[in-house]
């Protein structure tokens, strides 16, 4: 890699930092380019070269984070030889990285998010595949071997993480539900829901 190419990397890196920290600070209305040139000391002029727009600072944000988050849930699950485990791992991961990464799971659940997984599903998807794969090929083995309910992964997934998600979601914005509750009661909950 030459060394502009690992300046560029550089300074994505501060603009995205930056980004997340005054998206935490805040919210989304906080978050400008006037004020990322300010926290992360990096000019518009770089800003705009790198991702375009504000618009495009948000996405590689989104994206980067999400990316976390998948491999945080990837390797949760496929640390686990049997098929509850696994997935009560999965849910015990994804409120742990709620917990530990309020501002991030906050940008993953905001309705910026909601409309960028809308509009651009089928390239996450495919900027995701490595991370997926694993995750797929697990539930689709567990699946083969009657360990999991006889269901399209897409339909397993959406019953292991539709009520982590609901949940992280009523964490995140009303904070009238105890995480580590959740924590303690989802996971068999959910596991119910998948068992063969």
């Amino acid at each position: 890699m030459s060394r502009k190419q690992q300046r560029g990397e550089v300074t994505v890196e501060r603009v995205l930092d930056a980004a997340l920290d005054l998206y935490a600070r805040e919210g989304e209305p906080g978050l400008t380019v006037s004020a990322l040139t300010r926290v992360s000391g990096v000019s518009t002029g770089s800003i705009y070269h790198h991702f375009g727009n504000l618009h495009g600072v948000v996405s590689a944000l989104a994206l980067r984070w999400l990316g976390r988050l998948i491999g945080e849930l990837a390797t949760a699950l496929t640390a686990h030889q049997d098929a509850r485990s696994g997935i009560e791992a999965v849910v015990r991961a994804y409120l742990g990285f709620v917990r530990d990464q309020p501002a991030a799971a906050r940008l993953l659940h905001s309705p910026f998010a909601d409309q960028e997984g809308s509009a651009r599903a089928g390239e996450i998807r495919d900027n995701q595949e490595a991370r997926l794969t694993p995750i797929e090929q697990w539930l689709d083995g567990h699946r083969k071997a009657g360990e999991l309910v006889d269901l399209p992964s897409p339909l397993i997934e959406t019953l292991v993480l539709g009520p982590v998600i609901g949940f992280a979601r009523r964490w995140l914005t009303l904070g009238d539900v105890d995480l580590e509750e959740g924590a303690r009661v989802l996971p068999d909950r959910i596991w119910r829901s998948v068992s063969p």
